[in-house]
C-alpha cells in the first residue's frame, strides 16, 4: 500500500470515528417529542439526556488519556465501543426518562474513545506543520452527520419509533469496530511506563495543562468551539418554538447550516497556503465575535427574521470551522509521548467549557435567539481576550521545536 493511499486511509477512518457523538446528538433530536409522550415525561426532561451526554464525553476523555498512552490508541477504542453498543441498547429498553438520562451518560463514556483516540492519532501519523490540514479533513468528514442525520432520525422516528435511532447507532458503530480493527494500523506502541496511578495521572495533566502553548490554544478555542454547543443547544427553541418550523423543514435548516463548518474547514485548508494557522485562528477569532455582537443586537432589537437568523448562524458556525482544526492543532504541538492525554485533556477542556455553555442558554429566561446570542457573546469574548493574554507567553523558542519527522502526509 503506497504512503499517499494509507494516509488517506487513516483520515478517512479516523473522520468516520470522529462521527459517532456527532450522529448520536444529532439523529435523536427531531425524535424529541416522540420519547417524551413515550416515557410521560416533558421535552425540557427529555433535553436532560443531551446534557448527560455531554457530561459523558467531558469526563470519560480524562478517563482515556491515560490508557491511550499506556496500552496503545486501539485497545481502548475497541473497549469505548463496545460500551458505547451496550449503552446503546440500554437506551432504547428505557421505560423511562431518568434511564435514559444515565444511559445516554454511558454511551458518551463509550463513544469519547474514538474522539479522544483520533486526535491523538492525528498527533501520531502527521507532522505538527500538518496537523491543522489533517483537522480540516476530518473536521470535512464531521459536518457530513448533520447534513442529513436529524433527516434520517425523523424518517426513521416515523417508520420504526424513536428506539429504533439507537439500535441503528449500535449497528453503524459495530461496523467500525470492525473496520477499526482489521484495517486501522495502531498509531502509538502501548509504553509501560505510563502510570494509571491518580496521582501522576493528575500531575501528567497539571503539566500539560501548565505549558503555555496549549493553554493559549486549548482554553481559548475551547470558548470558541462553545458557540456550537450553545447553536445545538438553540436550534430547536429557535427554528420550533420562534419560527413554527416543521420537523422536514428544520432538518433542512440544520443541514445547511452544517456547510458552515464544512466550508469554514475548507476554506482553512485554502488559506493555510498563505498564511500561518495562527494568523487564521487570531482572525477568525474576531470575525466570530463580531458575528456574536451582530446578532446579540438584531435579536435583542428583534430586527431579524428567519433568512437573517439562518445567514448569520452560516457565518458565526464558518467561523468555528475555522478555528477548531488551527486551535487544535497549534494545542497539541508540543506532545508526543503523552499525546494521547494531550489530546484527552483538549477534548475535555472542550466538552467542559461547551456543556456550560448549552446550560447557560437554558438558565437565561430571554426569548430564545437572544438567550443564543448571549452566550454567543460571551464565549466568543472570553476566547479572544484568552487568546490576546496568553498568546505571548506561548511562543515557540526554536531550542524546543521538535525535531523533523519523517513526513507521512501528502497532499
Amino acid at each position: 500500500m503506497n504512503s499517499k493511499y494509507k494516509n488517506h486511509l487513516i483520515i478517512l477512518i479516523l473522520g468516520a470515528l470522529t462521527t459517532i457523538s456527532p450522529f448520536s446528538i444529532d439523529m435523536y433530536l427531531p425524535a424529541f417529542q416522540n420519547i417524551s409522550d413515550h416515557l410521560g415525561s416533558t421535552t425540557a426532561q427529555v433535553s436532560l439526556s443531551l446534557s448527560s451526554y455531554f457530561v459523558g464525553l467531558a469526563l470519560g476523555q480524562v478517563f482515556y488519556g491515560p490508557f491511550l498512552d499506556r496500552f496503545g490508541r486501539k485497545k481502548p477504542i475497541y473497549f469505548g465501543l463496545v460500551l458505547y453498543i451496550l449503552a446503546s441498547f440500554f437506551c432504547l429498553l428505557s421505560t423511562g426518562v431518568n434511564g435514559l438520562i444515565t444511559a445516554r451518560f454511558f454511551q458518551a463514556l463509550g463513544g469519547c474513545s474514538t474522539s479522544v483516540g483520533s486526535t491523538a492519532m492525528v498527533r501520531d501519523f502527521f507532522s505538527p506543520e500538518e496537523g491543522a490540514k489533517v483537522f480540516s479533513k476530518l473536521m470535512l468528514i464531521l459536518s457530513v452527520s448533520p447534513l442529513f442525520a436529524p433527516t434520517v432520525g425523523g424518517w426513521i422516528v416515523v417508520e420504526w419509533g424513536w428506539q429504533a435511532i439507537f439500535l441503528v447507532l449500535a449497528v453503524i458503530t459495530s461496523l467500525f469496530l470492525a473496520v477499526v480493527f482489521f484495517w486501522l494500523p495502531e498509531g502509538h506502541h502501548p509504553d509501560p511506563t505510563v502510570s494509571l496511578k491518580v496521582g501522576p495521572i493528575l500531575k501528567t495533566f497539571l503539566s500539560i495543562f501548565k505549558d503555555p502553548r496549549f493553554f493559549a490554544f486549548a482554553v481559548s478555542g475551547a470558548f470558541s468551539f462553545a458557540g456550537l454547543f450553545t447553536y445545538l443547544a438553540g436550534a430547536p427553541s429557535i427554528f420550533f418554538g420562534t419560527f413554527h418550523r416543521s420537523t422536514k423543514t428544520f432538518g433542512l435548516i440544520f443541514a445547511f447550516l452544517s456547510l458552515g463548518m464544512i466550508g469554514g474547514g475548507q476554506v482553512n485548508i485554502f488559506l493555510m497556503k498563505y498564511f500561518s494557522s495562527e494568523q487564521i485562528y487570531k482572525t477568525a477569532l474576531r470575525g466570530q465575535m463580531l458575528m456574536a455582537f451582530i446578532f446579540a443586537v438584531g435579536a435583542a432589537m428583534n430586527w431579524y427574521g428567519l433568512s437573517a437568523h439562518i445567514l448569520i448562524l452560516f457565518i458565526y458556525i464558518a467561523c468555528v470551522g475555522l478555528t477548531y482544526p488551527n486551535a487544535a492543532a497549534l494545542a497539541l504541538v508540543r506532545f508526543h509521548k503523552n499525546a494521547g492525554s494531550a489530546a484527552a485533556l483538549l477534548g475535555t477542556i472542550q466538552m467542559g467549557v461547551g456543556a456550560l455553555a448549552s446550560a447557560a442558554f437554558g438558565l437565561l429566561k430571554f426569548q430564545p435567539s437572544l438567550s443564543v446570542a448571549v452566550v454567543f457573546v460571551l464565549t466568543s469574548l472570553l476566547g479572544l481576550s484568552i487568546f490576546q493574554l496568553s498568546v505571548g507567553k506561548a511562543d515557540l523558542p526554536a531550542n524546543e521545536k521538535e525535531p523533523s519527522r519523517e513526513k507521512l502526509f501528502e497532499d
